[in-house]
């Protein structure tokens, strides 16, 4: 009896879990789940015209380095051979007037581009925008027919672990499906400045670029992107959010006008934070600040530790960059940072960024002097082969500029004004704001290893 009962028991309880396990890790109906959205998913074709002046020699490639000047003189003044290349990659249809959201690297610089719908039909397709930062395109056909839709979904509402189906044309065979899982959320891989990319085990090959990543609900969480080659089921997909965020732009502007703050930022080690007083390793380290820009004007220094912006916790120094590059250009929003010890606000009117990854407002010295003037960050002290970050560089000097007769030239860093100290380009228009009109101010002037003094003239 006892033995019956046990059984009966371990019986129950074992289909208890098992039915509470399936209701839980239920998968999705693939076969229902593709049927639905693969008719919003197209195949991109592109081709382009190259130039080259150099034959075409079996072997040659891999001896370039060694005949590049012999082939450079011999082909001078020759006719440009020109050849077309074409390339193979996926898209998806995000509105009834035929806007197809796709990679960047898949339609750039194509002369032709071509979009071929699941039923078959086939249409020429133009780009309407395109953001190399992000790796996205907008690109539109034209269709007498309302076309199928596949619904933006939420990629922040996705988890790791969750089931999601992938849909392109990897080697160039069309709608193409696979499924797999998250494998992870916020991958920085190195591919561009605002990295955030969803990992996925969902096979992702290539011609699967600018192809949805679609969850069980049958809504795009991602646009795949990149894969590592030597590796397998590592695929990584742009969060469908950050394209959100662009695509209005991209439609009525063609391009992306991104915020811009003015700082360098670093990772802070264990030993960093406790250095700081910080009890967690969390935040992004202030490690420049760029005269005349928005930071600066709103008090940031550099060693502050940002730890949110905009309301939105900064964990680590790659969360910063995406959330700035997000806001509103001019919009005032407010920061937290920790600073000597204790936490403090601040408020800061964002800034515009430059084609060039710099703001709009990069600061130059003032045009009377004709000198071009930067800040010096690491970047520009490893290109001009600089030795200190103290000063601030001469980038260009105007032939015509008072600053000619002073013998300066780019590459110089101006470490003094009338023996006072010049850490940035507003401390150098401060003290010659001091200056009076048709009066000679005396500059420390650092060319390599040498250091120099001469003199320039405030003209009226």
């Amino acid at each position: 009896m006892k033995q019956t009962l046990s059984r009966s028991f371990l019986c129950g309880l074992v289909f208890i879990l098992f039915t509470a396990g399936s209701a839980v890790a239920a998968l999705p109906d693939f076969v229902a789940l593709a049927k639905d959205i693969k008719p919003a998913v197209v195949n991109i074709s592109t081709s382009k015209t190259i130039s080259s002046g150099r034959p075409n020699i079996p072997g040659f490639g891999q001896h370039r380095d060694f005949f590049d000047d012999f082939f450079d003189r011999f082909f001078q003044g020759q006719p440009q051979q020109k050849r077309k290349t074409s390339s193979l990659g996926s898209g998806f249809i995000i509105d009834h007037e035929g806007h197809i959201l796709t990679n960047d690297h898949v339609v750039n610089g194509a002369d032709e581009i071509e979009v071929k719908l699941s039923d078959g039909r086939s249409f020429p397709a133009k780009v309407i925008g395109s953001d190399n930062k992000l790796d996205l395109a907008l690109v539109k056909v034209d269709s007498k027919d309302s076309l199928p839709v596949a619904p933006l979904g939420d990629s922040e509402k996705l988890q790791v672990g969750e089931w999601v189906m992938a849909i392109g044309n990897p080697f160039g065979l069309e709608q193409t499906v696979t499924a797999g899982i998250v494998s992870a959320k916020g991958r920085v891989i190195g591919a561009g400045p605002y990295d955030d990319f969803i990992q996925t085990d969902a096979s992702i090959n290539p011609g699967n670029s600018g192809g949805p990543l679609f969850n069980a609900d049958g809504e795009v969480v991602g646009i795949n992107t990149a894969i590592i080659a030597r590796g397998q089921g590592i695929g990584f997909a742009i969060p469908v959010n950050m394209a959100k965020q662009v695509i209005s732009q991209l439609e009525e502007t063609g391009h992306v006008t991104r915020g811009w703050l003015g700082v360098a930022v670093q990772a802070i080690s264990d030993e960093l934070a406790e250095s700081f007083g910080l009890k967690e390793k969390k935040g992004a380290l202030v490690a420049e600040v760029i005269g005349g820009s928005p930071a600066e004007k709103a008090g940031i220094k550099r060693g502050d530790i940002i730890l949110s912006f905009n309301g939105k916790k900064v964990d680590d120094l790659h969360d910063l960059p995406r959330l700035v590059a997000a806001t509103p250009v001019d919009k005032e929003v407010e920061m937290e940072l920790f600073r000597d010890g204790k936490k403090i606000e601040l408020e800061v009117t964002i800034g515009k960024m430059d084609d060039d990854g710099k703001g709009g407002s990069t600061p130059q010295a003032e045009g009377e002097f004709g000198l071009t003037l930067r800040d010096i960050t690491h970047e520009l002290a490893d290109q001009f082969g600089l030795e200190t970050t103290e000063g601030v560089l001469v980038v260009a000097v105007d032939p015509e500029g008072a600053a000619t007769d002073s013998n300066l030239r780019a590459g110089d860093v101006i470490a003094e004004v009338n023996g006072s100290p010049v850490r940035s380009v507003s401390d150098f228009r401060e003290l010659t704001g001091k200056i009076k009109t048709g009066a000679i101010m005396r500059l420390g002037v650092q060319r390599g290893a040498n250091f120099h003094y001469t003199t320039l003239k405030k003209e009226e």
